[in-house]
């Protein structure tokens, strides 16, 4: 098997984009990608989208894309693992360049979100959840999240205060970040003050809904080595684990299991533990998501991640440096686009290019995709050689 590393990435500014169609942010963001990475070919191409369909009436992406891109001929797929979509798309990348099918690969990941109500863009993110046990009962994200936080803090202490830990943390990262869809500073007192979306989940605990692409180009070392002028980036881990959908098939909701699993075999394959990581990027959907997931990690004792985070563990210059790209909750959220997007922020920290939020002696990063309440999770570790 091939090693494999990253040497293009490209990404558009997030937010609403009303004069862009699904195919024009993806294209913008895979030529970015392309041109950064400076190879004048790409041999197969996979593009995580969580639901084309509901939100754009279009399916069939791979071949719809792969047109717009002017690539119509190699072969390419459209993945989906709901919010894990990006994050999936990139492992099925690394494994195509590892097996030796393919030697030089575009992954990417897009959502077009608003091109619909906000009644319909909760009913297409509701299809992430068990239809007939939970979304038939009436519950949203919001609502299976803040039934975890509350599980949460019953068994830990867990505050709502440290929940806006969380959120001002990532907007502190995301202000400095050009491409972030809501980069503006808030605070403790703005979170709590804010609307009480479903308790304790205030409006300023929740990622919003995001149009965006992102995309990056792949290689095997060797060829890497041949073009490549830049940094190399590497990828020495990956994971990939499934678990139970709906909350109540669950024994405990204060974890994820799936990202348990995920991380185990991302550091087992890489040879690495939480303790070598130097910064990482994990999916906080929602501020009690990015608590859980560390936990689950193993980078915090289980109801240690909230008090870590008010201490300023998690900032960019604390022990573990968390969502330094601002996360889902500043950066933004299209559901399909984000784990790729978190790819981009990790190659970018390891090769010293993300400016006023860079993380200092950045050399081995992680990161961690998850869909739905957590019923799948990706893993990436990736190092600079």
């Amino acid at each position: 098997m091939r090693d494999v590393a990253i040497i293009g990435v490209g990404m558009n500014k997030w937010g609403e984009l009303w004069k862009q169609s699904i195919h024009e942010i993806f294209v913008e963001a895979a030529l970015e990608a392309i041109d950064d990475a400076g190879v004048d070919h790409i041999d197969s191409m996979y593009v995580g989208c969580m639901s084309g369909g509901l939100f754009n009436g279009q399916e069939h992406l791979a071949s719809v894309l792969a047109d717009y891109l002017g690539v119509a001929s190699i072969p390419a797929a459209r993945v989906e693992s709901a919010c894990a979509s990006g994050g999936l798309a990139v492992k099925c990348g690394i494994l195509d360049v590892m097996s030796g099918a393919s030697d030089i690969v575009l992954v990417g990941g897009v959502e077009k979100m608003t091109d619909v109500s906000g009644d319909a863009a909760t009913f297409a993110l509701a299809t992430a959840a068990d239809q007939e046990y939970e979304v038939y009962q009436g519950v949203t994200f919001p609502g299976l999240y803040a039934m975890m936080a509350h599980a949460h803090m019953h068994k830990y202490g867990t505050t709502s205060a440290q929940l806006a830990a969380v959120a001002v943390k990532n907007h502190a990262n995301g202000s400095k970040n050009p491409l972030a869809q809501f980069p503006q500073l808030i605070t403790v007192d703005d979170v709590l003050n804010s609307v009480m979306i479903a308790d304790p989940l205030h409006i300023l605990d929740c990622s919003p809904i995001t149009d965006g692409a992102a995309a990056a180009v792949i290689c095997s070392l060797e060829t890497t080595k041949r073009i490549d002028k830049k940094p190399i980036v590497k990828f020495t881990g990956f994971g990939h684990a499934t678990a139970s959908i709906a909350l109540h098939s669950r024994s405990d909701l204060t974890t994820l299991t799936a990202t348990t699993e995920a991380g185990n075999r991302a550091f087992k394959m890489a040879g690495r533990t939480p303790a070598d990581i130097d910064v990482i990027e994990v999916h906080d959907c929602f501020t009690i998501a990015e608590l859980m997931v560390l936990e689950s990690l193993r980078f915090f004792e289980p109801g240690q991640a909230g008090p870590a985070t008010e201490a300023g563990l998690t900032q960019i210059d604390g022990k573990i440096p968390v969502n330094a790209s601002g996360g889902l909750k500043s950066k933004g959220h299209p559901v399909g686009a984000t784990g790729v997007a978190q790819i981009i922020e990790i190659t970018k920290q390891l090769r010293g290019e993300a400016g006023d939020r860079q993380v200092k002696n950045a050399r081995i990063g992680m990161t961690q995709n998850m869909g739905g309440s957590g019923g799948s999770t990706v893993t990436h570790i990736m190092e600079v050689i």
